[in-house]
């Protein structure tokens, strides 16, 4: 994989890869016009874990209807402020979603196909929590233990 950011001014960068799409970075120390790299590798972490489960759930025909994984992870005071813990919670919309069905996805994703927690599980914790949801209101939730 090839990749690289071009500055365009003060602390503003945009970033492209070989898939061609570009994305504004700026260190949020002025004005936003982009994301942090910070806030990147946590989307990143959160969109490959992501993809992979909803890609398993409508495999298995799972009746999703809205799905998300959020992110919250605690960062130290002091530079490099790197990760010290996160918390990926996968929050699970449908009809009858199988709690299962659900837990064996965010298995395979963290232990098989999720190429950005591989990276990363090494340098700091991230444990994993389900929320599952029909009609709005909650009907199972979870931890995942690796």
């Amino acid at each position: 994989m090839n990749a690289k950011v071009t500055w365009q001014k003060e602390l503003q960068f945009v970033g492209i890869a070989h898939s061609g799409f570009p994305i504004r970075m700026d260190s949020n120390s002025g004005p936003d016009t982009g994301v942090s790299p910070v806030e990147m590798v946590a989307m990143a972490l959160a969109g490959c874990t992501a993809m992979d489960v909803i890609s398993i759930l409508v495999k298995k025909k799972t009746d999703v209807t809205g799905f998300e994984v959020k992110v919250n992870a605690d960062r130290t005071a002091d530079h490099p402020k790197r990760f010290t813990k996160a918390v990926l919670e996968y929050v699970v919309r449908g009809h009858d979603v199988d709690e299962d069905a659900v837990r064996r996805a965010i298995e395979l994703s963290v232990t098989k196909y999720c190429s950005v927690h591989a990276m990363l599980k090494d340098s700091f914790p991230i444990a994993l929590t389900y929320s599952i949801y029909e009609d709005d209101k909650l009907v199972k939730e979870g931890t995942y233990q690796n």
